[in-house]
């Protein structure tokens, strides 16, 4: 967590894998925040009720394809560009850009290395 209150949780999963199923594992163990902010990637029935259920707003665009488009802040959503910035610092980094790292381990402990000097600096 750094001085704003933010935590940068992650996890390593197979390429082919979408973005979104790991997602309740690594937000379940974290303290529920007022807000949870992602792309439309995320956006599944199931994410906002997890979400709702812990007391958590999601910020969450609609698919194209949704049929029951649900309401989201335009105005929250704009913040979520700090998660951008942070994984563009992330990918500074040649290692973690390219994956020099082919075991899961080594490359989770690089981009650790790496969150941590980021956020030092």
């Amino acid at each position: 967590m750094d001085g704003a209150g933010r935590i940068l949780a992650f996890t390593v999963t197979p390429g082919q894998m979408g973005d979104l199923r790991p997602a309740h594992g690594l937000l379940a163990n974290l303290p529920p925040p007022v807000f949870c902010a992602a792309d439309t990637a995320y956006d599944s029935n199931g994410l906002r009720h997890f979400l709702l259920a812990r007391g958590t707003t999601p910020v969450i665009p609609n698919n194209p394809t949704r049929k029951n488009p649900q309401p989201f802040d335009e105005r929250t959503y704009r913040a979520r560009n700090i998660i951008e910035r942070t994984i563009g610092r992330l990918k500074d980094w040649r290692r973690i850009h390219t994956r020099y790292d082919k075991l899961a381990a080594n490359f989770a402990s690089a981009v650790a290395i790496a969150a941590i000097l980021i956020g030092w600096t």
